[in-house]
């Protein structure tokens, strides 16, 4: 199976032939390379060959492999992700540890006490926010290191908070509330003053740019979550300008921005009232990530 489908991929240029193959065939079968190999000498379904031609023919239709298979790994956890909500990135993972680290900074609590806690546990002393939550990965990643946190995570679409929704059941993460809205409108107005970080990878990609991005992400992946308006810092100006009614003093803000994006956002934050603004790069070197805190 897997070297037929590796050939089939090949035929329609796929980067990574092999590798995407293996997922491929472990999603159909259900069995990973070694258990492959150890039953390699049984016969094939006509089932599992027909589920398997379906995966390969949606990938040769130009479909995202994430949402082929209908999941992808996000900071070690399983999100499911369709056509609803972006594909989680690892660049996003970084907003993630970022915004860990800044909690950790505030003096909150990082990492479970034991397997359970950062997921059923309910008991809080503080609370976060991921605005513009999409699938929920960033929600998801920030309810399993913060053990002590309430976690709400609020979107505009009702399809993306329908799969945060899934996700959010799917891992028992009970201390993870959802608001459907714009930014912060979402959250009840108690939090307002109280949230001890915020973080939100919004749309920032300019009309312009939308226009220059591959096919495999302008035809596929919803454009409300990409593209913010046209000069594509509009929701980031938003997000920042209203953050600071609802941090707490200490409180710090992470939100995602574009490569070039860095100076802007940088000075939108100062002048929203944050003390302290800078950006972290990803794991590629590029400007990544806004750092904004009220105080030193």
């Amino acid at each position: 199976m897997r070297s037929d489908t590796e050939i089939a991929l090949t035929a329609i240029g796929v980067e990574r032939p092999s590798t995407e193959a293996q997922w491929l065939v472990e999603e159909v079968s259900g069995m990973d390379a070694s258990q492959q190999l150890a039953h390699a000498s049984e016969g094939v379904s006509r089932r599992a060959v027909s589920a398997l031609q379906l995966l390969v023919e949606r990938r040769a239709s130009g479909e995202p492999l994430q949402y082929v298979l209908g999941s992808w790994s996000f900071c070690g956890i399983d999100i499911s992700v369709d056509r609803r909500v972006l594909i989680p990135r690892p660049e996003t993972e970084v907003v993630a540890q970022v915004a860990i680290a800044e909690v950790r900074r505030c003096g909150g609590r990082v990492g479970p006490t034991d397997a359970t806690d950062a997921w059923s546990g309910n008991s809080t002393a503080y609370a976060v926010a991921d605005l513009g939550t999409g699938s929920g990965a960033i929600a998801l990643a920030l309810a399993a290191a913060l053990p002590d946190a309430e976690i709400w995570a609020t979107d505009v679409s009702e399809d993306a908070v329908a799969v945060a929704r899934a996700n959010i059941a799917g891992a028992a993460a009970t201390r993870v509330r959802l608001g459907i809205g714009s930014w912060f409108s979402a959250l009840p107005e108690i939090l307002r003053g109280s949230l001890l970080v915020v973080t939100s990878n919004p749309p920032y990609v300019s009309e312009a740019e939308y226009k220059a991005l591959p096919p495999e992400v302008a035809s596929w992946e919803p454009v409300s979550a990409l593209v913010s308006g046209p000069t594509g810092l509009e929701a980031i100006e938003v997000v920042v300008g209203e953050a600071p009614s609802w941090l707490v003093p200490e409180g710090s803000l992470v939100v995602e921005i574009g490569a070039t994006q860095a100076s802007a956002a940088i000075a939108l934050a100062l002048d929203a009232g944050f003390v302290e603004a800078f950006v972290i790069k990803d794991l590629v070197g590029r400007d990544r990530v806004l750092v904004a805190r009220l105080t030193d």
